[in-house]
């Protein structure tokens, strides 16, 4: 395996029941790449993200990320997960704590990081994603951008060494999407790996290196954006297409 590969998914499949979800995935992933997966409603592409750091696991097939395999029996998933970033839809912020008690709590449990540490770390973070006049507000007194981009520093708090976004933005009200499109923006022109499944076609035409489109559990084509969103050369990949960008 080229040593530049981050994340690499062999003959992948997820069965839940009958429902076939993913259907022998084999893509990977390069240092410092951002790879878009677009793809109508369930057509896998969240069970595929939540099966990299395996939060599912996979019923076949192999997940190797940064050199080990996570569906190795023996693969100590924690520790491998300590260098996986996951941002989740829904924000999954504690509501009694703080922004800066919620970016330090893992910090400390995983990364035995003392108060000191986690904190500076989390000031640190906070005023990347544009939060450093938060550290002391609930979740309940921030919008829903705002608690993205806490959860963002959360995240980029544990040093990952690859980010993944499950539809970062899709809960979000329409105005608060750009500021969290813009801190991953800028996470990617800092030559941060990510995995980002979304809906946001302007995003992914104008940040991913590569689009993948996903349908029924395959991927259907991938190739840079400008090819698969600008010029697709395949049928079910322009129909979805034209029904996202007429919308």
């Amino acid at each position: 395996m080229n040593s530049d590969v981050v994340v690499s998914l062999q003959d992948l499949h997820k069965s839940f029941g009958t429902n076939h979800v993913l259907r022998g995935i084999d893509v990977e992933i390069t240092r410092g790449e951002v790879v878009c997966i677009i793809g109508p409603s369930g057509s896998g592409k969240s069970t595929l993200l939540r099966c990299v750091n395996m939060l599912e696991t996979p019923s076949s097939g192999t997940i190797t990320v940064l050199g080990r395999e996570l569906t190795d029996i023996d693969c100590d998933i924690d520790e491998a997960r300590s260098k996986i970033g996951m941002v989740f839809q829904s924000f999954n912020l504690f509501p009694h704590m703080t922004a800066i008690e919620n970016v330090c709590v893992a910090q400390r449990k995983v990364l035995k990081r003392n108060a000191k540490e986690a904190t500076t770390a989390a000031q640190s973070m906070l005023a990347r994603v544009g939060l450093q006049d938060k550290e002391n507000s609930y979740p309940a007194q921030l919008s829903g951008g705002q608690q993205q981009r806490v959860a963002i520093a959360r995240a980029l708090a544990m040093n990952p060494d690859v980010m993944l976004f499950d539809e970062a933005t899709s809960a979000l009200d329409p105005e608060l999407v750009g500021d969290v499109l813009a801190v991953m923006q800028s996470l990617a022109q800092e030559g941060m790996t990510m995995l980002v499944v979304t809906h946001e076609m302007g995003f992914a035409k104008n940040v991913a290196d590569r689009v993948v489109f996903m349908d029924n559990g395959v991927i259907v084509e991938q190739g840079p954006p400008e090819q698969v969103i600008g010029a697709p050369r395949e049928e079910r990949t322009r129909s979805f297409l034209s029904s996202v960008l007429n919308h």
